[in-house]
C-alpha cells in the first residue's frame, strides 16, 4: 500500500479525521460521515483517516475514491480504569448537549442525566427517547472530534434514587471534602440546588469556593476526575 514505508502515528490525532465504524476489519463509512469527509473536510485520495469501533480497537486507513482502505494493523487500547461517571441534573435549552459534548471530550466514561427534586426541566417519556438519541449523537460526534477509541455510555434520564442505589456515589456542592481518585461517580445538582432530603442521601465533595452554573459544575467535575485518574493532579 502507498503508506507502507511511512511511519504512522501511534495514536489517532493530528489533522487526520477520526471516524467511528461498525467493524475496523472492514471499515465502512455511513452516509453522514462520508459527506463530512468529502464535502466538509474535502479529503483527497490518499489522505489518512483513523477509524475506531468505539470499544478500544482502531487503525489507520487511506481515503480512496469515497472508501476507506486499511493501511496499518489494528491497534487495541485498554479501557481506562477506573470507570468514571458524571451525573448531571437536567438543565434548560441546549445545555444538556453542551455538558455531554464536553464530558465526552474530557474522557468521562458514563454520563447520566437525572431529575432532582428541584429540577426545573422535566422530560416526558417521548422527549426522553428523543433527547437520549440526540445526546448519544452529540457524544458520538464529540468522540470523533476528540479522537476517542472508547465511546462513553450516555444513559437515559434517571431519577437521583436510581443512581444512588448503585452505591459509591458522591454529590458536588460547596463545603464538601476534597475530590480524590476514589470518587468515581459524582453527581451535579440542578440550578435550584439540592433538597434537604438529597443532602442526606450521599457524601459531599467540593469543587471550588464559587457558585457555578449547573453546566459549568458538571464540566469542572469531569475535568478534575479525569485529571486525577490520569495522574495529572496530586
Amino acid at each position: 500500500m502507498a503508506l507502507n514505508s511511512v511511519e504512522l502515528p501511534d495514536r489517532p490525532g493530528g489533522t487526520s479525521p477520526h471516524v467511528i465504524v461498525d467493524d475496523v476489519d472492514v471499515p465502512l463509512l455511513n452516509e453522514e460521515d462520508l459527506h463530512h469527509l468529502e464535502k466538509v473536510r474535502r479529503l483527497r485520495s490518499g489522505e489518512l483517516v483513523s477509524v475506531t469501533d468505539g470499544v478500544g480497537a482502531w487503525r489507520w486507513c487511506e481515503f480512496q475514491a469515497s472508501v476507506l482502505v486499511p493501511c496499518a494493523d489494528i491497534q487495541r487500547v485498554v479501557k481506562p480504569e477506573p470507570v468514571l461517571t458524571v451525573g448531571f441534573a437536567l438543565v434548560k435549552g441546549s445545555k444538556p448537549e453542551l455538558v455531554v459534548q464536553k464530558l465526552t471530550e474530557l474522557g468521562i466514561d458514563v454520563i447520566c442525566p437525572f431529575v432532582a427534586e428541584r429540577s426545573v426541566v422535566r422530560w416526558d417519556d417521548s422527549k426522553v427517547e428523543r433527547q437520549t438519541e440526540r445526546l448519544t449523537k452529540v457524544s458520538r460526534e464529540a468522540s470523533m472530534q476528540s479522537r476517542r477509541v472508547w465511546l462513553p455510555d450516555v444513559k437515559p434520564v434517571a431519577t437521583l434514587a436510581d443512581i444512588v442505589r448503585s452505591g459509591g456515589v458522591v454529590r458536588a456542592d460547596r463545603g464538601g471534602s476534597a475530590l480524590n481518585a476514589e470518587h468515581t461517580t459524582v453527581l451535579v445538582g440542578p440550578e435550584g440546588g439540592w433538597s434537604d432530603a438529597e443532602h442526606e442521601s450521599t457524601p459531599v465533595v467540593g469543587i471550588g469556593q464559587t457558585v457555578l452554573r449547573a453546566e459549568t459544575a458538571a464540566i469542572a467535575v469531569g475535568t478534575l476526575m479525569v485529571s486525577l485518574r490520569d495522574g495529572l493532579s496530586l
